[in-house]
């Protein structure tokens, strides 16, 4: 039962609020992967016909059945779907000169979701990424279509305003402002007073203050998707509407290897070698027809349009995260929507859905009303004109599913954009355009690159559903540091769970596995299932311990747990510390061509004797940095999984970040398919745990319990060996991630515990601790150590990350991206990364601006507090704002400071790590007093 009581006649929006409780449906539970079948699905015929509050879309009466156009028998590219990220996908194509592709759309352009979209266009986002792609986005639909085709494409520019009702809300809205300062992206902190002056009919009273962007606006989803068809054609792609695809043809190719080969409508087949599914709320049925998993949820999204509000005329939309509302200026009415905690999920998913919505449940909907109504009163009077209630596709982590599929070689994502494909549509269309055509994105896409979920999870319907969920449910929530997802936890765990949870283990989840974050002095912190919020009329978890520590580190000061970390740094540094790393991903690189393809991927010499491990990086063509790894060579020798495969001397280990596991087995595995490779890559990550053992002690711990000689010349740094420990098999290797002696412990997973419970014995006398990987966070970046996807990512080479010891430069062999390095140390670094301290205690996370003589030059990618240091440290990548080389001058002779939520501090630039340059502590030398590993090495 929905209420209908709005349909046929104007409702004020105050009495929506008053009556709606006296018209509650009854909403069963979600569906569970439970043993009781429990499900909630929305009404299977929607409403067909509703107003939108644009003056045009591209509905069309249905006329012919046919194709707007005639298939061509074959085309470069096929792209599936024509909304947003359709249109500006084949936009950009034609851009960067590939013209033989076609757009398929089953209904006419904009029917599925796109239509109805609200259209809002916010510039500042805590990503950099995501920043540049919405800068990119509104260049696209502001200025350049209208450029090419002389047509408006319904841009409006009326600012927005961000709503801050505390000070965890305005310190959040401050950190956007002051990367916002890197990219030039105007923006200002208003007080109350200043608020009210500039949306006189705002409610300023529970204001903690805003943040106003002048150049934020709205778009027009017909105006924006006609523009780029027209555009697109005009440089001689093809768009047909009115044709349904059918299916997708796939071959296997000699190697195995799987490839798109065409696709089939109801109208005729066209032979290609590339699709684009940009099917939105269709993606996944789209993607099964190839073998693709697409791990998206259809749910309801709605807002409402009011009547005619006096004095609402150019006022900026408004963004109130904590109301989880927002309002979109139309003319001189108001768009309200939001993001509910009890979102309707489309469980039956229609393919005759063209330009239709459902009714809205105003049970779901009306805490938006109430919101809406407390910031801007006179809403309260005010009548509403329409409800548009349609369908958006939604995804674990609120971020889209982009890239190459793993299963199918030229079956691309473009999908799953969370009610944001306007949004994102350019910056996104650009990127999968360059992708299709270079082979990889310009930009890091990682965040977006279906590859980072691990394939277990991409067609678990538990994990997709209650992680999308909570996605939805706290989009608009205040993006922490340290933040952690509560659904679907559990879902991959090593052989030391157990026992870290009885040993108070705060868990951290990546990749699906569980991995420690910190230890909590006070007890087991288990994590329980997941209880939806209590939405759905499931009950909340009581007296949840892990979510209650989770909500005292909802702040951007040092955590209450800073002190415990503390410890945990600082008995690694002076004693000895056992770090469970079992999450990391454990390949083995075997068969005839391994020698060659490892010299083809590593950057880094892998033609080292047996028994020797080298730190590498993987790079893409255009030398950016795919992944940093250790390759370890393995002995001569016959099969002993899972600690060795059948090896002639040349087959190699693979130890990799756990959390870009599955990014990396994807990477490796298309370079052997496009090289031709004849190897065997095999995946061994759950078979065995992984411990690491470091500190000034952790020589005499292990000697105790390893069966083999740990002394510098018996077993010197970067070397590995299968030996016994407490009786039991092991891989050791002496390695450091935190900058210490130490080593890793390879172990297969029936011996893992035995072998954790004789290190633990073995330390007790030397005061040996369990740590987690916020312990390694900060040791690391002491170190001065890299951390993929954060100071090193695609779009850095090994020569902007200060990596060049990586890279066999010197030597004559070939590798994957060694002539675009060749080429960028010959004309001069124009960015690089540099290591800044300062002296105040005062926490910073990444984000902050980075200034240079008083001018924006970049900003932090990562930062944390160095415990033996004793001092704040940040890494950020700097450009020269002339375009010029940032030379070893460049950074000597600046002055620097960082700009953290608008307070400036002084800093100190470094060129080498102010911790153990000399890297004594990993040789394991250790002089008599520790503190003069502590260098000053700021320029």
């Amino acid at each position: 039962m929905f209420c209908r009581w709005l349909k046929g006649t104007m409702a004020f929006l105050g009495t929506a609020v008053r009556r709606v409780g006296s018209c509650r449906p009854v909403i069963s539970p979600l569906c569970s992967s439970g043993s009781t079948p429990r499900c909630y699905s929305s009404s299977p015929e929607p409403t067909m016909e509703k107003s939108v509050p644009y003056q045009n879309i591209l509905k069309v009466e249905k006329g012919g059945s046919g194709p707007t156009k005639p298939l061509p028998k074959s085309a470069q590219v096929v792209v599936i779907g024509g909304g947003s990220l359709g249109c500006q996908t084949v936009y950009h194509l034609a851009k960067m000169g590939m013209t033989d592709v076609v757009l398929l759309e089953r209904d006419r352009l904009t029917a599925g979701t796109t239509w109805h979209t609200a259209g809002l266009l916010w510039q500042l986002r805590p990503s950099d990424v995501e920043v540049e792609l919405l800068a990119h986005t509104r260049q696209v639909i502001s200025h350049d279509l209208e450029q090419e085709t002389g047509l408006e494409t319904g841009w409006i520019q009326n600012g927005g305003l961000f709503i801050a009702s505390n000070k965890q809300r305005l310190d959040e809205y401050k950190r956007l402002m002051s990367l916002g300062k890197v990219y030039g992206i105007e923006s200002h902190v208003l007080s109350p007073a200043e608020t009210k002056d500039l949306y006189p009919l705002m409610n300023v009273d529970d204001l903690y203050g805003t943040l106003y962007v002048p150049k934020d606006g709205t778009m027009d989803p017909a105006g924006t998707c006609t523009t780029l068809s027209r555009a697109a054609t005009s440089m001689g792609a093809t768009v047909i509407e009115n044709c349904p695809v059918t299916g997708i043809q796939v071959s296997t190719d000699d190697l195995g290897v799987k490839r798109v080969k065409a696709v089939e409508t109801t109208h005729g087949t066209i032979q290609t070698p590339v699709v684009v599914n940009c099917a939105g709320v269709w993606a996944t049925k789209l993607g099964q027809m190839a073998g693709v998993k697409v791990p998206l949820i259809a749910m309801h999204h709605a807002y409402v349009v009011t009547e005619r509000i006096e004095g609402i005329q150019n006022m900026p939309n408004v963004r109130d995260h904590d109301a989880s509302v927002y309002l979109r200026l139309q003319g001189d009415a108001l768009s309200i929507g939001g993001y509910e905690p009890n979102p309707v999920f489309w469980d039956k998913v229609s393919d005759d859905f063209a330009f239709s919505l459902f009714d809205l449940d105003w049970d779901v909907f009306m805490q938006h009303i109430e919101g809406a109504i407390n910031r801007v009163p006179a809403l309260e009077q005010t009548g509403i004109k329409s409800t548009v209630c349609g369908p958006e596709s939604f995804t674990a982590d609120h971020k889209p599913l982009m890239g190459e599929a793993p299963e199918v070689r030229g079956f691309f994502l473009g999908c799953g954009f969370n009610s944001a494909g306007m949004m994102l549509g350019g910056g996104c269309g650009r990127e999968l355009a360059h992708w299709i055509i270079h082979g990889r994105p310009e930009m890091d896409m990682y965040g977006y690159d279906i590859r980072r979920f691990h394939h277990s999870l991409t067609d678990n319907n538990r994990w997709i559903r209650e992680r999308s969920h909570e996605s939805y449910a706290k989009n608009y929530s205040v993006v922490f540091p340290f933040d952690e997802p509560l659904a679907s936890r559990n879902m991959r765990t090593d052989p030391f769970h157990k026992v870290l949870t009885e040993h108070g283990c705060v868990f951290q989840e990546r990749h699906g596995w569980e991995r420690p974050g910190w230890f909590n002095q006070d007890g087991p912190v288990p994590v329980l299932d997941y209880d939806w919020y209590g939405a759905y009329d499931i009950s909340q978890n009581q007296n949840y311990k892990y979510n209650k520590l989770l909500g005292e580190e909802y702040t951007f000061d040092y955590p209450p747990h800073h002190h415990l970390i503390k410890n945990e740094c600082l008995t690694c540094r002076h004693d000895v510390a056992v770090f469970n790393m079992s999450y990391f991903g454990k390949f083995y690189l075997t068969g005839p061509d391994a020698k060659k393809a490892a010299d083809w991927l590593f950057t880094a010499d892998v033609r080292k004797v047996p028994g020797s491990t080298v730190y590498t990086c993987m790079l893409n063509q255009r030398g950016g940095s795919e992944a940093d790894l250790t390759v370890s060579r393995l002995e001569a020798g016959p099969s002993y999984l899972p600690l060795a495969p059948e090896s002639n001397g040349d087959a190699y280990y693979l130890a990799i970040g756990g959390g870009v596991a599955e990014h990396n087995w994807n990477h490796i595995r298309t370079v052997l398919q496009d090289e031709g490779f004849n190897c065997l890559l095999t995946d061994h990550s759950e078979d065995m745990g992984m411990i690491s053992i470091q500190g000034p002690k952790s020589r005499e711990v292990l000697q105790e319990i390893l069966e083999t000689d740990l002394s510098n010349e018996a077993f010197p740094f970067s070397t590995h060996k299968v030996c016994s420990a407490a009786g039991y098999k092991v891989r050791a290797m002496r390695l450091s991630f935190v900058g210490e002696l130490g080593w890793e412990l390879h172990i297969p997973k029936d011996s893992c515990l035995p072998v954790y419970r004789a290190v633990m014995a073995a330390g007790a006398k030397h005061g040996i601790i369990n740590a987690g990987y916020r312990a390694i966070d900060s040791l690391s970046i002491e170190k001065g150590y890299r951390h993929w996807h954060a100071d090193l990512r695609p779009d850095d080479t090994p020569l902007e990350a200060g990596l060049a010891f990586t890279c066999k430069l010197k030597s004559t062999v070939p590798f994957l991206g060694r002539a675009s390095l060749e080429k960028q140390k010959a004309d001069g670094l124009r960015r690089r990364i540099v290591c800044f301290t300062i002296d105040e205690k005062v926490p910073m996370f990444g984000l902050e601006a980075i200034y240079r003589n008083g001018i924006p030059v970049g900003h932090l990618r990562r930062s944390d507090y160095g415990f033996y240091i004793d001092k704040q440290i940040g890494y950020g990548y700097i450009r020269n704002p002339d375009g010029g080389v940032v030379s070893t001058d460049f950074i000597k002779s600046g002055k620097f400071t960082l700009e953290r939520m608008g307070e400036v501090y002084e800093a100190k630039a470094h060129l080498k790590t102010p911790f153990d340059p000399s890297n004594n502590r990993v040789k394991g030398i250790y002089l008599d007093n520790q503190h003069n590993n502590v260098h000053n090495t700021s320029v």
